[in-house]
């Protein structure tokens, strides 16, 4: 029961964020579980992919999905995800879970000061010129040299952490393209679950080859998840984004403090 509670919450974050769920996958089944880094990893990684990819269909029927930044980030986001499979299994597991607490740390005081920012970037937002911006006459975004460097940057340290930590990188494409493009929060959002989803479901294949596979209990977090995500992407329209941030990054916070906590122990 506790694991489908916990696969379910993931899935609400995940599409209420676009970014939340796959930080969350980690720690909700290391600490929530109980489980070791090792047993988390390919069960985030199919969780959040599969929820992701949900949410992104749902994204594409609605036309919210950038799909050619989407294809372009996580093109460059598969390459270099084995670069960090190939550096986790070098690093030992306590290193591993403080570098985790970091990036929730990092996380957290990102998606707070972005809530704080919101109201006075609203007020400027069709002045201020962007690395990758629409065209008013298309709707499109103007492709330049400029646009597709800043996305194979995002997409090139999403797929990177994704290897690493398996986060699903939706954590930094979510507030990386709000900052560099004027895409609408909803569009950002439904375009990152598609990252999210193709670069996760990439990284697993590479540990299904490695011959990694799942529990029962796996399976069961991973359908909860997938419920969750259902939800969320219900619910979203109906919250407040700045309230979501906020409280996202109070979540994050809590849940860094339970992994330096758990790395002390290690250490013990």
């Amino acid at each position: 029961m506790l694991t489908i509670l916990l696969g379910v919450l993931v899935g609400v974050v995940l599409g209420l964020t676009g970014a939340g769920g796959g930080i969350l996958a980690i720690p909700a089944l290391t600490l929530g579980v109980g489980w070791t880094l090792a047993q988390a990893t390919p069960v985030a990684l199919l969780a959040v992919g599969t929820a992701a990819a949900l949410g992104a269909l749902d994204g594409l029927r609605k036309g919210l999905v950038r799909y050619k930044a989407a294809a372009l980030m996580a093109l460059v986001g598969s390459i270099t995800s084995p670069v960090g499979l190939y550096l986790a299994a070098l690093l030992p597991a306590r290193v591993l879970v403080l570098l985790f607490g970091c990036v929730m740390i990092f996380v957290a005081v990102r998606m707070f000061l972005q809530a704080r920012a919101d109201g006075r970037e609203g007020a400027s937002e069709g002045v201020l010129e962007k690395n990758c911006m629409l065209n008013p006459a298309t709707g499109r975004l103007t492709w330049n040299a400029r646009c597709s460097l800043t996305l194979v940057s995002i997409g090139a340290t999403s797929g990177l952490l994704t290897g690493l930590l398996s986060v699903g990188g939706g954590f930094l494409i979510v507030p990386a393209f709000r900052k560099f493009s004027d895409v609408r929060i909803h569009a950002v959002v439904s375009t990152s679950l598609m990252v999210v989803a193709l670069v996760s479901l990439g990284t697993l294949g590479n540990l299904m080859r490695q011959g990694v596979s799942l529990s029962t209990e796996g399976v069961l977090f991973i359908v909860a998840t997938l419920v969750g995500m259902i939800a969320g992407r219900v619910i979203s329209p109906k919250v407040s984004a700045q309230l979501l941030q906020q409280g996202f990054a109070v979540l994050c916070a809590l849940v860094s403090v339970l992994m330096f906590a758990k790395v002390l122990m290690m250490s013990l």
